[in-house]
């Protein structure tokens, strides 16, 4: 396994940070499509473990995350539609240049599996592998965490971009500071049903949501607060051709105090990597 860090260009020239994990055989290559405001070390150890089993991958920045900001975090037009749109994009073109003769497949967490819809070339992924990836729907979170999550989304989100120009994210332990674009999508999308659904046709006329119909398994924690069993549902809804399997992960039964919405990437978590290696074999031609 070799790690080398490489250069995303966008179709609108913007330059993203990125990690290449290459596999000494690769079997296939796969792109992990990061959460929002999650930068790319985060999965670094989940895509040694990829690599090490026969699967090149590719983590990256999304633009205004960590080291792909362009200046200021608003330069470059960040946005949760041009992270599908183009960054995502992109990085799938990455791989069909350096791994042109295998199989391509997206591992999304969260905001990375919602937003492959948005791509342009989707079509061309022979699977998804999803984790955490749901509405997140305000009408189906459960209380408490409803109250925390109409804080944040309807006040938190607003009031920052109002003072500050971009959402200040870190301050309550949900990643890298969000771009102010970003935080108007978050929080109108998870404000309905079906998350980008509202905006489909509407402000995004260009999409791919109902033409995708390759396989995919959607993974969510049962102490998953942002994804459970309504929110998964409301998305994959949202895919209506796609054949979506859904698996929840009980922590007990694999010896685990908690998993929630982000520990599934922890090195701490590993046993819990076979399910994506092993759909990965599953879905690989070689």
């Amino acid at each position: 396994m070799q790690e080398q860090e490489v250069q995303i260009t966008c179709q609108d020239q913007i330059n993203l940070a990125a990690t290449l994990f290459h596999a000494e055989e690769s079997k296939a290559a796969v792109m992990i499509g990061p959460a929002t405001g999650i930068k790319r070390q985060f999965y670094a150890a989940f895509a040694k473990h990829l690599a090490e089993n026969g699967f090149s991958t590719l983590t990256f920045d999304n633009r205004g995350i960590a080291e792909s900001k362009q200046g200021g975090i608003n330069e470059g037009n960040p946005s949760l539609r041009n992270w599908g749109k183009q960054d995502m994009t992109a990085a799938l073109e990455v791989l069909k240049d350096r791994y042109p003769n295998v199989d391509y497949h997206l591992i999304g967490h969260s905001a990375g599996g919602q937003l492959v819809g948005l791509m342009e070339n989707a079509q061309e992924l022979k699977s998804i592998f999803n984790f955490g990836s749901s509405s997140g729907s305000l009408h189906y979170a459960k209380y408490p965490f409803k109250i925390m999550s109409y804080f944040f989304l309807r006040i938190y989100i607003p009031f920052n971009n109002l003072l500050f120009g971009h959402t200040k994210s870190q301050w309550v332990g949900m990643g890298e500071p969000l771009p102010k674009e970003v935080g108007k999508e978050w929080s109108r999308w998870c404000s309905h049903k079906g998350y980008v659904k509202v905006d489909l046709d509407t402000k995004i006329k260009e999409h791919y949501y109902h033409q995708l119909e390759l396989d995919s398994l959607w993974v969510h924690a049962s102490d998953d607060s942002i994804a459970n069993t309504e929110t998964v549902n409301d998305m994959i809804e949202v895919f209506p051709k796609i054949k979506a399997e859904i698996k929840t992960v009980i922590p007990d039964e694999y010896g685990f105090k908690d998993i929630g919405h982000m520990k599934f990437f922890s090195k701490r978590r590993s046993p819990l990597w076979i399910l994506a290696t092993d759909w990965l074999n599953k879905h690989s031609s070689k």
